[in-house]
C-alpha cells in the first residue's frame, strides 16, 4: 500500500511540478535526432526512410510560420544578425520558427570591410560557433529543422585565411579541367570543416562586353569554356558533400552599355543567342552535375524580371533542365522588381510574383521578415496556393536532406578545420593554378625570360608594383601574407642583383575618368614622380613596369566607359621607353585592356589578371625562367571600345572588316580600326610546338553518332612548356546562321623538349547542335570542318566530315 500511495503521489506530481523542472527528452539517439522533441522518431527524423516521405512527414507537421521561414536568407554576423552566438533575443526574433539559411556567418568578410574576430579564426573556433548556432536551431525551434550554412567561394572560400585562388578570370586562363577539379574540391572540403554547407560557386556568366566590371569574376567569353571548366568546380565543391549553387541566372553578364552598379538591367539578346551563348553553361552544368543551388539574377530579360519569370525559374530550369535543388534570390532581386523594374505596384506584390514564378529563397541585407511577413498575408489571404507553398519549402528541405543535415547537422570534428584549411598542398595548388594562370602575349626578341646572371641593377616601376589590395578581390580569402610584384622580384633576386624602384605614378589621377574624355595636364606632382622613375630607368639595365588597374577601378559596381591604362599609365610608359631600355610590361588588371601603344613598342608583355596571395612570386618566377607561361586567354582584347561587341564565338562577317580585297560590294572604306588587338585562345610561350597528323575516326558520321578526333603535338624547342591545343568545330551551311566556329575540345599538354603526344578529343551529338528556325535543338546533316589550333584564329590543320 505504501509504494502504490507513492507511486500515486509522482504522478500527481509529475502533472503538477513545471515544466522546466521535468527531465529533458534525449533527442540526441545513435542513428537518429528527435528534431521535433517528441520521444519518437517521426518519418523525417528516420534515415532510412525515403527523402520523398520524409519531407511530405514534416510538411504535415509545419505550420504555416514554419514553412515561410524556409524561404528567406538571414545573413550572417555582422551584415544583418548582430549577434555572433545566439542570445536570449533569439525567441523574440522571427527566426524562432527556423530559417532556410545563414548566409556569410563569421566569414571573416563583412559590409565593405574585413573583419576578424576570435571565431573566425582559428578555424576550429568557427566550426564550434556553426555548431552552436545550428544547435540553436534544433533544440529551441519547435520541429528542429537545420540551418543550410551558405557563403561565396569563386576563387576560394571565402573565409579569413582559407586557400586563396586568382580571380575567376585568371582561373579561367589556365584551361586545366584537372586543376579546377582540385581547387573545387579544396573549396569544398575546407567549407565543410569549417561548418558551411553551401557554396556560391562558380559564376557561369558569360562576358560578351570587356567594360562590365565583373568580368574578373567570370571565366571568360566563350560558353563551352565555361561549362568545361564551371562542371569541374560543382564536382569538385559537391564531391565533398556540401552544396554548390550556380549563378548568375541568367543573362545577367550584359546589362545595356555593360552598365553595373544602379543599372544592371536590359540585356539586349536575341532569343537564339539567348540560350546558345549565355543559358549554355547553366543548361549543360545543371545536367551533367547535378548542383543543388541556383542563384536568381536581378535583371530583366525582354522585359521580365528573371526572378519573377515562370519561364526562367520554372519551364526552363525545372522542366527543361532537370534542376533538383533550391533556387535563391541574388540579393535585391526580389525588391527590384517593385523598385527598379516597376512590373509589381508593391513590395508585397513582388514577393507574390517572385514566389509564383519559382523562386524559393529570398536574400538581401535586410531582416528576412520583410519578405516571409508579406508572405504569409498572401497565404491568408488566399493569394498565393498552400500546394504551392508547401513546393517551394520541399524543395528547400530536400536540399538540406541530400546534405545530410537531418542525420548530421553538426560539424562532427571540429578540430578537423585547423589541420586543413590553408594546408601546404592546398597553397601549393593554389601557387600551380596562379602560375598557369599568367598569359604570355608577347615577347619580341626573346626578351623573356631574363637572365638574372647578366643583370646587375634592375628597375620596379608602377603603381601596381607595391600595391596588393587585388589580391584579395571580392568573394574570395582574406587575411594572407600578400607577395606583390616587386617583393616576389626582390625575393627570388634580390640577392644578386639591386632591385630598385619607383612609383611613377598613381592608378589613376585625381579627375579620373573624366580625364579618360577630357585632357588635363599633369599637375607639378605627378611630372616629378615621372620625372624621377625616369632618371631611375636611366641606371638600370631592364625596367619591370606594373600597370593596370587596381580593385579600385573593376570589379561588381565598376564597369567603365574606356579600357586604356587608366590615369597617367601609359605617359609613364612611353618616357620609359624613350630611355632606350628593354622594358617588361606586366598587366594587373580585371577585363581586357586597349594596350595598342604598348603592344607596339614594348618588347614584353605577360598578362597576369588579378593574381591572389602569391601573385608576386608566380610573377617573378615566370619573368625569371624557374616557369615557363602557358595560359591563353579565355576573352577577346578588343583595340577599342569603339569595336565592341567584338568577342568569340561570333556570326560569319560580323567581325569582318568593311572590304576584303577586291570586293567592295560590301563597303569600301577606310574608316575603321579592324581585327582583335588579342584573339580568344591566344598566347605565347618560352618554347615553340608543332602540329601534325590529325586523323577523325570517320568521315561520314550520322546525327546521333560520336566522333574521335586525334592530332600529335610536338614541343620543337629547347624549354619544357604548356600547349593548350583547341579544337573548333564550323559547320559549313545550315538552315539558321550560326558562329563561324565553336570551341568544342581543349587540352592542357606539358611536353619536353622534341616530346611528342598524341592529343584525343571526343566530338559528341551535342557539339554540332543548333536551333533550328522553329528553336528546337538539332543537329542537321551536311558538312563540318574540324579544326585544330593554338587559338582562335592561329588555326594549324583541318579536316572535314559529313553528317548524314
Amino acid at each position: 500500500m505504501k509504494s502504490k500511495k507513492v507511486l500515486a503521489l509522482g504522478a500527481i506530481l509529475f502533472y503538477i511540478l513545471p515544466l522546466s523542472a521535468q527531465k529533458p527528452i534525449k533527442i540526441y539517439h545513435d542513428d537518429w535526432v528527435d528534431f521535433n522533441k517528441n520521444g519518437k522518431m517521426d518519418i523525417y527524423e528516420n534515415p532510412k526512410a525515403k527523402i520523398s516521405d520524409r519531407i511530405n512527414n514534416l510538411l504535415s507537421l509545419m505550420t504555416i510560420n514554419e514553412k515561410t521561414n524556409q524561404l528567406a536568407t538571414l545573413y550572417g554576423y555582422p551584415r544583418v544578425l548582430k549577434d555572433s552566438l545566439p542570445t536570449p533575443q533569439w525567441k523574440n526574433e522571427i527566426w524562432k520558427d527556423g530559417i532556410a539559411n545563414i548566409d556569410e556567418h563569421l566569414n571573416g568578410r563583412g559590409t565593405g570591410v574585413f573583419y576578424q574576430n576570435d571565431l573566425t579564426y582559428p578555424f576550429s573556433n568557427h566550426a564550434k560557433a556553426i555548431n552552436k548556432v545550428q544547435k540553436w536551431f534544433v533544440e529551441e525551434t519547435r520541429l528542429g529543422i537545420p540551418v543550410d550554412f551558405t557563403n561565396e567561394g569563386i576563387h576560394g572560400l571565402t573565409h579569413t585565411k582559407a586557400t586563396p585562388f586568382p580571380a575567376p578570370i585568371g582561373i579561367g586562363s589556365t584551361w586545366n579541367r584537372d586543376l579546377v577539379l582540385k581547387a573545387g574540391k579544396i573549396i569544398g572540403k575546407e567549407g565543410k570543416a569549417l561548418g558551411y554547407t553551401n557554396i556560391y560557386s562558380p559564376i557561369l556568366d558569360v562576358s560578351r562586353d570587356p567594360r562590365w566590371g565583373r568580368v574578373v569574376e567570370t571565366y571568360g567569353e566563350d560558353p563551352f569554356l565555361i561549362t568545361e571548366l564551371g562542371k569541374q568546380t560543382v564536382l569538385g565543391i559537391q564531391n565533398e558533400g556540401i552544396a554548390a549553387t550556380l549563378k548568375h541566372y541568367a543573362v545577367y553578364s550584359v546589362p545595356k552599355g555593360a552598365r553595373d552598379g544602379n543599372a544592371r538591367t536590359d540585356p539586349h539578346v536575341s532569343p537564339r543567342e539567348l540560350h546558345k551563348l549565355f543559358l549554355y553553361p547553366f543548361k549543360r552544368v545543371i545536367k551533367e552535375t547535378n548542383p543543388l543551388g541556383i542563384m536568381s539574377s536581378y535583371n530583366d530579360y525582354d522585359g521580365v524580371p528573371v526572378s519573377a519569370s515562370y519561364y526562367f525559374l520554372t519551364e526552363l530550369l525545372r522542366q527543361q533542365y532537370d534542376f533538383n535543388g533550391y533556387v535563391v534570390s541574388d540579393s535585391r532581386a526580389v525588391e527590384y522588381v517593385f523598385t527598379k523594374h516597376r512590373v509589381a505596384n508593391s513590395e508585397k506584390e513582388a514577393v507574390r510574383q517572385v514566389f509564383e514564378a519559382g523562386l524559393n529563397v529570398r536574400t538581401d541585407f535586410t531582416n528576412p521578415g520583410d519578405y516571409i511577413l508579406p508572405l504569409r498575408e498572401l497565404v491568408a489571404e488566399g493569394k498565393v496556393a498552400i500546394k504551392t507553398l508547401d513546393h517551394r519549402v520541399a524543395d528547400v528541405l530536400r536540399v538540406k536532406m541530400e546534405l545530410g543535415l537531418f542525420d548530421n547537422p553538426y560539424v562532427k570534428d571540429v578540430g578537423l578545420a585547423d589541420k586543413i584549411v590553408g594546408e601546404k598542398q592546398s597553397l601549393d595548388l593554389a601557387l600551380a593554378i596562379q602560375k598557369q594562370s599568367l598569359v604570355l602575349l608577347k615577347n619580341e626578341g626573346n626578351l623573356l625570360p631574363l637572365d638574372k646572371s647578366k643583370i646587375k641593377n634592375i628597375l620596379i616601376t608602377g603603381p601596381l608594383a607595391k600595391e596588393s589590395n587585388y589580391q584579395e578581390s571580392r568573394y574570395g580569402p582574406s587575411g594572407h601574407p600578400l607577395i606583390n610584384v616587386f617583393d616576389g622580384i626582390n625575393n627570388l633576386i634580390g640577392k644578386t642583383v639591386n632591385v630598385n624602384y619607383a612609383k611613377g605614378c598613381e592608378v589613376v589621377n585625381a579627375n579620373w575618368p573624366e580625364s579618360e574624355i577630357i585632357f588635363t595636364p599633369l599637375t607639378v606632382e605627378e611630372q616629378k614622380a615621372i620625372d624621377f622613375a625616369v632618371q631611375e630607368a636611366k641606371k638600370n639595365d631592364v625596367i619591370i613596369a606594373v600597370l593596370g588597374e587596381g580593385e579600385n577601378q573593376t570589379g561588381e559596381s565598376k564597369s567603365r566607359t574606356g579600357l586604356n591604362l587608366p590615369g597617367r599609365q601609359e605617359e609613364l610608359l612611353r618616357v620609359l621607353y624613350a630611355t632606350g631600355k628593354p622594358i617588361v610590361l606586366v598587366l594587373i588588371n580585371g577585363q581586357p585592356l586597349t594596350i595598342n601603344w604598348a603592344n607596339k613598342y614594348i618588347p614584353s608583355i605577360l598578362e597576369a589578371w588579378f593574381p591572389a596571395a602569391f601573385g608576386g612570386q608566380a610573377i617573378a618566377e615566370t619573368l625569371f625562367g624557374d616557369y615557363n607561361p602557358g595560359g591563353k586567354l579565355p576573352i577577346t582584347f578588343p583595340k577599342t571600345t569603339g569595336q565592341i561587341e567584338y568577342n568569340f564565338p561570333f556570326k560569319p562577317g560580323s567581325q569582318a572588316n568593311q572590304s576584303s580585297g577586291t570586293d567592295k560590294n560590301n563597303g569600301y572604306g577606310n574608316t575603321s580600326v579592324n581585327g582583335a588587338l588579342y584573339p580568344f585562345g591566344y598566347g605565347l610561350s618560352y618554347t615553340t610546338f608543332e602540329y601534325s597528323n590529325l586523323k577523325l575516326s570517320k568521315d561520314r558520321i550520322n546525327s546521333q553518332e560520336e566522333l574521335k578526333v586525334t592530332v600529335d603535338l610536338k614541343n620543337t624547342g629547347n624549354r619544357t612548356g604548356d600547349e593548350i591545343v583547341q579544337l573548333y568545330i564550323k559547320d559549313m551551311f545550315s538552315s539558321v546562321t550560326t558562329y563561324e566556329s565553336q570551341l568544342r575540345g581543349f587540352d592542357r599538354v606539358t611536353l619536353n623538349p622534341n616530346e611528342t603526344k598524341t592529343i584525343s578529343f571526343t566530338i559528341k551529338p551535342q557539339d554540332l547542335e543548333l536551333l533550328d528556325k522553329n528553336m528546337n535543338w538539332a543537329v542537321e546533316p551536311g558538312e563540318f570542318e574540324v579544326r585544330i589550333g593554338a587559338s582562335s584564329e592561329n588555326i594549324k590543320l583541318i579536316k572535314k566530315f559529313m553528317v548524314h
